[in-house]
């Protein structure tokens, strides 16, 4: 998709939070994650060790970066501990903040007029630019997921957003816009993206037995 050079990187999305569950517009507002989103987490963390030690890659040697919202830095700290290594310092990077839906942000979806939004399952490649009130679009994420990548010198772990991983996968893999604006991104899973292909694991749904 772009003269960008992608290594080799590993991507979790953040665990559940109340609004996800509630189906509430989020972007950039501050949600913490929920006891589901917790246990999502935690399992991640030992998955993502599995996977390293499946691809003899050793965890001190990588870079760790998470969007600063808690959700995402909880999610980090938590498969952080799964480690019983010291780790790199994590990096908190605003590139890798989710995408703003503006005055929308804290309504639920099935509230939401389709001439001010549409939810996923309901787009077309034409949404990539489409910007609420306030708000960002997808080319937004974009260009600043494109300026992040000058970071991913190595093999890298990113904590994130489902938003954030729907370009990705646009940007890394080149898979269509409308496929990607209505695909549900994950949570308690892990992207392994080497080669341009995006490959996802399911962690053990522990959080199903709380």
């Amino acid at each position: 998709m772009t003269s960008v050079q992608w290594p080799d990187f590993y991507f979790a999305r953040h665990g559940e939070t109340d609004w996800n569950r509630e189906q509430r517009y989020q972007g950039s507002k501050d949600i913490p994650l929920n006891r589901t989103g917790q246990l999502q987490a935690d399992a991640n963390g030992v998955l993502l060790r599995e996977l390293l030690e499946r691809d003899g890659v050793d965890p001190t040697s990588l870079r760790w970066f998470a969007s600063p919202l808690s959700r995402a830095a909880e999610t980090m700290d938590r498969m952080r501990a799964a480690f019983d290594v010291a780790l790199p310092p994590v990096i908190h990077d605003k590139r890798l903040i989710e995408i703003s839906f503006g005055k929308l942000e804290g309504r639920l979806h099935a509230e939401i007029n389709r001439e001010m939004a549409l939810a996923p399952g309901e787009r077309d490649a034409s949404y990539w630019h489409f910007r609420p009130e306030g708000g960002e679009n997808y080319e937004d994420v974009a260009q600043r997921l494109l300026d992040f990548a000058q970071e991913l010198t190595q093999h890298t772990v990113v904590v994130a957003h489902g938003g954030v991983l729907r370009v990705l996968r646009h940007l890394v893999e080149g898979t269509g816009r409308a496929e990607v604006l209505n695909w549900p991104p994950p949570q308690g899973a892990i992207a392994h993206f080497v080669g341009n292909r995006m490959s996802l694991y399911s962690a053990t749904r522990t959080w199903d037995n709380d």
